[in-house]
């Protein structure tokens, strides 16, 4: 019960990495603050949670949606204690091959979204907190087809370190973890529109030291991790996760 009482709100709960770090977070006794634009995914989040749960159906992408997100926490519960900004996604492409409007709505959600929940949330951590973002290797080595999405994820690991910076007088703690290949809805969703997909999921499983993907649980437990006392001396800190992947 590492997390018994604490306010959680974590975005992207609706499936991957986010509704595995929902159902830990709910073992640890996290009163649960699910936020996702799929309503159908999140209620199978919060089924499997129980206890706690509070779902909001918001789209990152759009300002409205977050500023309701933060205001129905804060009504509810009167504060955040952790918040984990998972919520995000990738499109294929090279900057030739990537159109000003699908750059601009992928770092709306994974940049500007993550960045106007922290400004949300942080005036309501009332006696400190902690933020965990989710960013990803891509923030450290670039892969080929990825340009905006590798763009979108060093931003996010920038923008850890300097909230990190700017919030250690207000006790907040702020870190990302940045996974390497996982097994997710989204990776499935990969395979399936690849030429070869047994060819596709063997060349992803190689970039890994381990030779494997890694899990949504195995990322779960490192968010627990950067979101417990555990890792009270750990502030603007990148924390990889990647089978190797980094290693070679």
């Amino acid at each position: 019960m590492r997390l018994e009482g604490k306010v959680c709100l974590i975005t992207g709960g609706g499936s991957g990495i986010g509704r595995a770090t929902c159902e830990l977070f709910a073992r640890e006794g996290a009163r649960l603050v699910i936020v996702e634009r799929n309503e159908a995914a999140a209620k199978e989040t919060a089924a499997l949670c129980g206890g706690d749960t509070t779902i909001i159906v918001a789209d990152l992408g759009k300002e409205d949606d977050i500023e309701r997100a933060i205001a129905t926490t804060r009504e509810r519960f009167g504060r955040i204690d952790i918040l984990v900004n998972n919520a995000g996604y990738g499109i294929a492409g090279s900057v030739l091959e990537t159109s000003r409007s699908d750059w601009e709505a992928l770092m709306n959600v994974n940049v500007t979204g993550l960045f106007l929940m922290c400004k949300g949330a942080i005036p309501i951590m009332v006696s400190g907190g902690v933020i965990v973002n989710v960013a990803s290797v891509v923030a450290q080595v670039g892969i080929a087809n990825r340009a905006a999405y590798c763009a979108s994820k060093g931003a996010v690991a920038s923008l850890t370190r300097a909230m990190a910076i700017d919030h250690v007088d207000d006790k907040i703690r702020v870190n990302a973890v940045a996974p390497g290949t996982i097994h997710s809805p989204y990776f499935d969703e990969i395979l399936e529109k690849a030429p070869d997909p047994a060819g596709t999921l063997k060349g992803l499983q190689d970039r890994q030291l381990m030779k494997r993907l890694g899990t949504p649980e195995e990322i779960a437990n490192a968010i627990l991790y950067l979101a417990g006392d555990e890792s009270s001396f750990c502030t603007g800190a990148i924390l990889t996760v990647d089978g190797g992947m980094t290693a070679y």
